[in-house]
C-alpha cells in the first residue's frame, strides 16, 4: 500500500479510516512474526556439537592413514634353475621389512609372470621363494601367488609385494588470526597440528592407529597339560622345589 492509496482511504471517511488502521494492525503483526522468526533462527545457528568437538586436535588436525604397495621385483634370466645367494638375501630382508611394518595386516603377494621369455625360470623362482618364506614361518593364508601378463619378447622379473600402511601428517602453520587480540579465548587454528604431526612421522606402524594388532597363536603345549590336569582333579600349578617354597612357622 502506497502513500496515495493511503490518503485516499483517509478522505473517504471513517470507514475508510477503520480499514486504515486495520490493514497497519495487519502489517505491524506481520512484521513481528517476522522479527520473531529471524530471532529464533539466530538462535538455532548457535555452537552445536560439532563445533566444540574440534577442541580435540585430532580431530582438528587429523591423521590419515592409506595402504602403499611395497614391491620387490626377482630379475629372474631365462635359463636359470633358481635364485642367486644375493636375491635369497634380498628375499629375506623384505620379509623381514613385511613383519616390522605390517604386523599381519595383509597377504604377501608372489606374482609371476606369464608369456615371457623367462616364464619356466621365473615359475622355478616362485617355488624357491615359497619354500624360503615357509622357512620363515610364512603360513600358506599368509602368502598369495598371480600371474601378470608380460612381454614375450624379454625377461619380466618376479614381484613380491605388500600393502603397507603410511601415515600422513597434517600440514601446519594456519595462522588466520591474531591470537594475541582474540577476545572468545577459543582454541586457535594452529593448536595441537605440531603434536599430530610429529606422532605421525614417529609411528612404527600406522596400522595401529586404525586398531588393535591381530593376536599371536597361543602356547598350545602349556595349555593342554595345565586342561589335563584340570580334568583328572591334580594341582595345576607348576611344582616347585624346597628352596621354592615359602617357609611359615607354627605358634
Amino acid at each position: 500500500m502506497n502513500v496515495q492509496s493511503m490518503q485516499s482511504l483517509c478522505n473517504q471517511g471513517p470507514r475508510a479510516a477503520k480499514s486504515l488502521a486495520a490493514a497497519a494492525v495487519k502489517i505491524t503483526a506481520v512484521a513481528a512474526i517476522a522479527l520473531m522468526a529471524t530471532a529464533c533462527k539466530h538462535m538455532d545457528e548457535g555452537p552445536k556439537v560439532a563445533g566444540w568437538s574440534l577442541v580435540d586436535p585430532s580431530q582438528r588436525h587429523p591423521i590419515l592413514v592409506s595402504q602403499r604397495p611395497s614391491t620387490l621385483n626377482v630379475n629372474v634370466p631365462r635359463g636359470s634353475s633358481g635364485l642367486s645367494p644375493r636375491q635369497r638375501a634380498d628375499v629375506l630382508d623384505f620379509a623381514a621389512r613385511y613383519r616390522a611394518a605390517d604386523a599381519g595386516n595383509s597377504r604377501l603377494v608372489v606374482a609371476a609372470p606369464s608369456g615371457g621369455s623367462n616364464e619356466v625360470a621365473a615359475m622355478n623362482a616362485v617355488h624357491e621363494i615359497r619354500a624360503i618364506l615357509a622357512n620363515e614361518g610364512f603360513g600358506e593364508s599368509a602368502i598369495s601367488v598371480e600371474t601378470y601378463p608380460a612381454d614375450a619378447h624379454g625377461p619380466a622379473p618376479v614381484r613380491v609385494s605388500y600393502l603397507r600402511y603410511v601415515a600422513e601428517a597434517p600440514e601446519c602453520g594456519a595462522w588466520p588470526t591474531n591470537i594475541a587480540r582474540d577476545p572468545s579465548n577459543v582454541p586457535y587454528a594452529n593448536l595441537g597440528c605440531a603434536t599430530q604431526r610429529n606422532f605421525a612421522m614417529q609411528v612404527a606402524n600406522p596400522a595401529d592407529l586404525l586398531g588393535p594388532r591381530t593376536m599371536t597363536g597361543r602356547s598350545a603345549e602349556r595349555r593342554d597339560q595345565v586342561y589335563e590336569k584340570y580334568i583328572k582333579g591334580d594341582v595345576t600349578t607348576a611344582k616347585k622345589t624346597e628352596d621354592e617354597r615359602i617357609q611359615t612357622q607354627g605358634n
